[in-house]
């Protein structure tokens, strides 16, 4: 399994102690976290906090993982940065087609309704899991020029 060198953490207060859970376990397995929020379960409005860790996996492009409680607003908050395929990943399945079919960059958790240990394993399979091409290109590059 190789990880990539860096990841994008990001999270509102509900996803803080996930994120906390992850960023530990990709520091242990070697990978470089840059974890730009939040540092606590203190309510916070989640979308500049998104916006800045996607800000990262455009600049150091690095894969990114956003927290929430259910990860449906932190994937839409995502979603809105031009170049961002952001995927609520929830299963094994729906982690690894995000990654093979629809090339996500960041990956979405929903820290209420995933636990820990799933949500390692679905972490394992974002950031181990190769865009297949070919057929998927031209999907990839109407999402990608669409404004």
């Amino acid at each position: 399994m190789a990880y990539p060198k860096r990841v994008a953490l990001a999270a509102d207060h509900a996803g803080f102690p996930l994120k906390e859970q992850v960023k530990e376990y990709l520091i242990s397995k070697g990978v470089d976290t840059v974890d730009v929020g939040t540092f606590s379960t203190e309510p916070v409005g989640y979308p500049a906090i998104i916006r800045k860790g996607c800000g990262v996996v455009l600049e150091q492009n690095c894969p990114g993982i956003v927290f929430g409680g259910s990860g449906n607003g932190e994937a839409m908050a995502a979603n809105k940065v031009r170049g961002i395929r952001a995927a609520l990943c929830y299963n094994k399945e729906s982690t690894q087609l995000a990654r093979e079919h629809n090339n996500a960059n960041v990956m979405s958790i929903g820290a209420r309704l995933t636990d820990a240990n799933i949500a390692l394993s679905l972490v394992d399979i974002f950031l181990t899991t190769d865009y297949e091409g070919g057929r998927h290109d031209a999907r990839i590059n109407d999402l990608d020029t669409y404004e």
